[in-house]
């Protein structure tokens, strides 16, 4: 395969984690005010693809970030211990709005590397015509 294609479809392998990655961060903020949620993290890994022989970024997994749950006082909640408390999520709005932002980026990033290896294939292909 043609170093072109190489560089789009590692391009494209970032593209496709840094999307999965934003779906797991909306995720977690969709899910800021939910009693007893974890925060998901998401982590990457090289994948050596043998067909292509070339390396490609994958999901490695999804976890979850063990930190202490914020506890409240509020022995109305239907969720409440016999004390009276209510574990929260661990979500912070600016913690997942930070990573969004970098998942964006990267994003972005990795389109810009698959459009210019597209750009210079075409323009290859149009050289080779004349």
């Amino acid at each position: 395969m043609n170093s072109f294609a190489n560089s789009m479809n590692a391009a494209a392998s970032g593209m496709q984690a840094q999307g999965f990655r934003m779906r797991v961060i909306s995720e977690n903020i969709a899910n800021k005010d939910t009693p007893g949620f974890h925060r998901k993290t998401v982590s990457f890994d090289n994948a050596y693809n043998r067909e292509r022989d070339m390396n490609l970024v994958k999901v490695d997994r999804v976890g979850l970030d063990r930190s202490k749950l914020e506890r409240v006082y509020n022995p109305a909640h239907p969720m409440a211990d016999e004390s009276g408390h209510v574990e929260l999520s661990n979500v912070s709005l600016m913690m997942e709005m930070a990573d969004g932002r970098e998942a964006n980026r990267s994003y972005e990033a990795n389109l810009a590397t698959f459009q210019q290896a597209r750009q210079m294939y075409s323009s290859l292909m149009d050289i080779l015509r004349r």
